[in-house]
Order: C-alpha cells, then structure tokens, then sequence
C-alpha cells in the first residue's frame, strides 16, 4: 500500500460506485476516510433559504452516508469553509493523502489550490482524477492542437476518440474492505445551517444514487423515442437527470456506455447531449473568462440592451403577455426545472424581444435551477444571445407564438402552468391577446386584467434587436430567420 489513511472529499460526485477519486483511494490505501462539506463559500451566496439544491444534496448525502456505513465505512459530513475544513479533518484523521475529482469552475480551481498548499504544509499529497465528464482539458483537439470552439467537429473528434477504456466502471467494490469507520457521524440538519424544506418531496424528482438510476431506468425504456420528443415539454421525452448529473449522484460513464450500447437514433441525440456537456466544460477550461462575465465572442461584450427593469421583472414572474414564455418562467419558479426547449424560447425571448443583457437571465436562472451547472447555462445563455462559441447567429431569432404552436400545439403545459388560459381553444391559447372580444366574454377572460397584455410587440421588438446587434457586429450578409 501507497499509505496507511487517506481521505476522499466528495464534492459534485455523491455516489459509492464507478467513483475515480475514491477507486483510487480505496486502492493505494489501507484505511480510506470520506468527507462532505456543506460549504458555508457557497452557501452564503444563495439568498433564497428555500433552496432546493441544498435539499437535494442533503438528502444525497444522508443516503451516501448509509451506503458507505452499509459497506463498513461512513462519511463525515461537516459545515463550514471547506478551505479550512477539509485540511483540518485531514490534520486530525493523521491521513497522508486527500482524493478528489476534478472541479472545473474558476473558484472551484483557487480553493483546491488554497487547500493543496494547506496540506502540503502537513506533508500531506493532494490527488486529483477525471470523474464528472468524459473528456477534459486537452484531451480532445483539433488536429492542429487547439481546443475547438464549434461544437460538431468537436463532436465528430470525441466520437473517434471515444473507446471503452473511458466509459469502463471503476471497480469501488474490490477495495471497499478499505472504507474506515469513524466516530464523527452526525449530519447538521437543514435547518441548524439556516435553511428550510421545500417542495422537493412533492415533486417527482428521486434524490441521491437511487433516485438517478431509477430515473434511468425509466428513461431507457422510452430512449429510442428521445429524438422526436425531446422537443415537447407537455409529453415526457427527455431524461430528467441533469440534476443527477450535476451532483454526480449518477456516473456519466455509465450513461454514455448504455448510450453506444442503444445505438438508435433517440440514443444518438441523447448522446450528443451528454457530449455538448463535455464541451461546454471544455470551454470553460479554455477560455475561464467566461466565469467572470465575460462573452466568449468579444465583439459582442458590450452591447448597448436597454434593460429596462419592469420588462425584466414581467420575465421573472412569468407575466410576459406570451404564454409558452410565461409558462416556461413559472415552471421554473414552481419547480426550479425548466424543460430544455423552454431555456431556449426563455433566454431568446429575454434577449431578443426585451432586450435585456444576456447576463441577467444566466443570473436568475443560477438562483433557480436545482440542475446549474455554470458551463452549461453560461454557454446556453451565450448561444441564445449570439455572443458564444457555436451560438445561433444573431439574426436568428425565436419567435414565441410560432415556437408555443409547434411545440405545445394543444397547450396542454401552457394550461398546467397558466391555468387562466384553461377555457381557450388550442389555436387561441397561442396568442389570447388575438381572441375577439365577444369570445373573450364567454370565456369570462379579461386580457390585461386576468392574463396581461403582451409586454412589448416582437414584430417591433425582432426591428430593434437587429438594429443593435447589425450596429455593433459590423457588416454581415445576413437573411433574417424569424423562428
């Protein structure tokens, strides 16, 4: 054995199998120690106390911590700066070495850093594996050697590089007779770290280990169909495990490794999911300047959005006057998930119709859903806006009614989540601010009193936006795309 104790802090991977840093661990040590940290870094900045990630992870964590006991060890779980607890904990264990799996976030990087130096101080080595994607940093690139920034030859590069040294499983279970006990066994409670339940339990999301594979198991049923219904959110086509993804209470190797095994169309596009993640961190990697605010085409870093505050706050509340958009907003509001067609109707509405700096919208999707993951929303808020890598050109622009009739063709998610719109016909719920007066009465429905009026004009508004974007963009031959 490489040491005698070592300790693995579990951050975004909450699970006891197919585990890099803790394979590894439990491999080159004879008593393997495992941590948590609720921390106090991160949770200070969430401001809404009703948080349901943290509900999320808490309960994720008392499961892995039942799992680990359940296989002769346990999982400490404490609250606090994570910078100081983890060289602490690692101090008091007598370990000689930490394991983690990479996190790719820029304030992620400082603090592993600022705690690597803290354990080095101890003589203590700080080890760090690939675990949450498939490929990382430079392992895919362009033949030249650069990183790409256009995500179909990226695509095309992973899909020849993949093989199944990447997706095979680590074997955690051969080594578990390595897990060590502890005496540290208590979980602070939601409410001892200022925070409250939510409506978690009475929404059909399972938590932890448990939770993402019994969401994949339903999903694999129905995977061959993904492709044609991925696009609808009033039907279930899409998989629901972008939150299990983020907090690693499932393996993406194993997702991937069912996806090429599936080998169907619907399987094909769900892969190709699971591979602009790969990207989206890949570009995180490259360009970590995105992390602070930053457009990835800096062309567009400082266009001139009016953002005008009561439009903002009408998109916040989903009170746009445009049901699919409203619809979207208070799903989002209602259940911190927003269906994946929606983000995008959602954020180019923001940008295009409002016009509203891109920024705003990625902030307030951060707060609100239980699945954020910074790659991932800054790029597709990026690709909405036009200003990222391989982001719809900005000529292109969403239009709300054309994209509710052909994706919510009977309104059956607009009338979930705008029940005032209930009594309209399927061809009037589109756009109610059309239906005749006399309708209207027998509908007992007053627009502007009972359901707003549409906020702004997007005939006007699609004029404005391309006006802004053509003055600042340069000249560029271009046939305006009206979706």
């Amino acid at each position: 054995m490489q040491y005698q104790k070592s300790l693995v802090w579990f951050r975004r991977d909450l699970r006891d199998y197919d585990h890099a840093a803790l394979y590894h661990a439990l491999k080159t040590s004879s008593q393997v120690y495992c941590a948590f940290v609720f921390d106090t870094d991160i949770l200070d900045q969430l401001h809404d106390k009703h948080d349901r990630r943290v509900e999320f992870i808490w309960e994720s964590v008392r499961e892995l911590k039942a799992a680990l006991m359940a296989k002769g060890g346990d999982l400490i779980v404490l609250y606090g700066r994570a910078e100081h607890e983890i060289p602490d904990i690692a101090h008091h264990l007598g370990v000689q070495a930490v394991s983690v799996n990479h996190d790719y976030e820029p304030s992620a990087i400082a603090r592993d850093a600022h705690v690597a130096t803290q354990l080095k101080q101890n003589n203590i080595a700080f080890q760090h594996y690939k675990d949450h994607v498939i490929f990382e940093k430079d392992e895919v690139l362009t033949m030249a050697g650069k990183p790409y920034g256009v995500f179909t030859p990226y695509k095309n590069m992973w899909l020849k590089t993949i093989n199944d040294f990447y997706i095979k499983p680590y074997a955690v279970d051969t080594y578990s007779s390595h897990l060590a006990k502890t005496t540290l066994t208590e979980i602070p409670s939601l409410s001892n770290m200022g925070f409250e339940k939510t409506n978690l339990s009475s929404m059909r999301l399972p938590t932890g280990m448990q939770g993402g594979l019994t969401l994949f198991n339903e999903f694999k049923e129905r995977m061959s169909r993904y492709k044609d219904a991925r696009d609808f959110p009033a039907i279930k086509g899409v998989s629901y495990l972008s939150v299990h993804l983020r907090f690693g209470t499932i393996s993406i190797r194993h997702l991937v490794r069912e996806a090429l095994l599936e080998a169907n169309t619907g399987a094909q596009t769900w892969l190709s999911e699971l591979i602009w993640r790969d990207f989206y961190v890949q570009i995180l990697h490259h360009h970590p300047r995105i992390a602070t605010g930053h457009a990835y085409k800096s062309e567009y870093e400082a266009l001139p959005f009016p953002n005008d505050q009561a439009l903002f706050q009408a998109w916040c509340d989903g009170k746009t006057g445009y049901p699919l958009v409203d619809a979207a907003m208070r799903q989002l509001n209602t259940t911190g998930f927003m269906h994946n067609r929606l983000r995008m109707v959602a954020a180019s509405f923001l940008v295009k119709d409002l016009l509203i700096d891109w920024r705003w919208g990625e902030r307030y999707f951060a707060d609100k859903l239980i699945d954020f993951d910074f790659s991932a929303n800054n790029g597709g808020w990026q690709w909405a806006a036009s200003t990222g890598c391989d982001a719809q050109p900005w000529f292109r622009i969403f239009n709300p009614i054309t994209q509710s009739e052909r994706f919510d063709t009977q309104g059956k998610f607009i009338r979930k989540y705008v029940p005032e719109l209930a009594q309209c016909h399927d061809k009037e719920i589109h756009a109610p601010w059309l239906i005749p007066p006399l309708r209207l009465q027998l509908l007992n429905l007053s627009i502007g009193i009972d359901y707003p009026a549409p906020i702004v004009d997007h005939a006007t508004q699609r004029a404005l936006v391309l006006s802004l974007y053509k003055e600042n963009s340069g000249p560029e031959n271009a046939t305006v795309v009206n979706d």
